[in-house]
């Protein structure tokens, strides 16, 4: 079973000219492993023995929002794929956009304080955390570096374990992607490994070296990490085969490909 729990997709009109804008905009530092459309995707993990696939939508303007989460809910069949919603972090009415997730029966929300040009600790946004997970939704944000991004970027990991502390209790419904801070592993490992936060290993095997990543792992606790490849900017089939070379247990490794996900998004099998 493996369940990558970070993913993303375009509707099939906006696809190519989507994919064209990031990879120009990314200055050509990351390939692409799929088309960015549902089939593209689905095809993937048929060839390539993914079960799942969390798809994260990103509203980078406040006039998308019912758009993105109504296509988000039209893909999200429960099996394949588990779409997450989103919402613009400084919208006029957070209570509902987020409202609007929920009832149209998505799991959480996808939020990037690069591409949406927010802090991910400024402490006008807590009230909107605490609101989606007093709803029930899981929050991912990305975390550290990012191509489009110029240091100091606007997520790192004490930031994350900030709000790690604000919201205790809701560890797992906390997602900090790239394994809590893409290119920032050493302060991951100082400040944020072992916080009630999960990590998704997005990006991190393919750059985060091997000694630090398994450090980060076993300080953090196999149990708080959630295989997940950013497809399709990294190839889900890599990195799954690269992390069942590291040191983990065979149990370890069942729990960071699949359990944590099934405990995560409440999937009984």
């Amino acid at each position: 079973m493996l369940i990558d729990f970070h993913a993303h997709i375009f509707a099939d009109a906006l696809a190519p000219r989507a994919r064209a804008v990031l990879m120009e905009n990314s200055h050509g530092a990351y390939t692409h492993c799929t088309d960015m459309t549902l089939g593209g995707l689905t095809a993937y993990m048929d060839a390539h023995g993914v079960d799942k696939s969390v798809v994260l939508p990103i509203v980078t303007k406040q006039r998308q929002t019912e758009t993105i989460n109504k296509w988000a809910a039209s893909i999200n069949d429960g099996e394949k794929i588990v779409a997450f919603g989103g919402i613009f972090p400084h919208t006029d009415d957070y209570k509902r956009d987020i409202d609007l997730v929920v009832s149209l029966g998505l799991k959480g929300i996808k939020l990037h304080p690069e591409y949406q040009e927010f802090v991910a600790d400024e402490k006008e946004l807590f009230p909107v955390y605490e609101y989606a997970l007093d709803k029930g939704l899981i929050i991912v944000w990305h975390a550290g570096y990012d191509p489009i991004g110029t240091p100091p970027y606007r997520s790192d990991p004490f930031m994350f374990a900030r709000i790690a502390g604000a919201f205790p209790g809701c560890g797992d419904r906390l997602v900090a992607a790239h394994l809590g801070g893409q290119s920032q592993w050493e302060d991951v490992y100082d400040t944020l490994a072992g916080r009630e936060i999960m990590l998704d290993t997005s990006m991190a095997s393919k750059y985060c070296p091997q000694g630090l990543f398994e450090a980060i792992v076993e300080k953090h606790g196999a149990d708080r990490v959630l295989f997940a490849s950013d497809s399709p900017w990294s190839d889900a089939a890599e990195e799954k085969a690269r992390l069942e070379t590291y040191s983990f247990t065979a149990e370890e490794k069942e729990m960071i490909f699949h359990a944590n996900a099934e405990r995560v998004l409440g999937i009984k099998r």
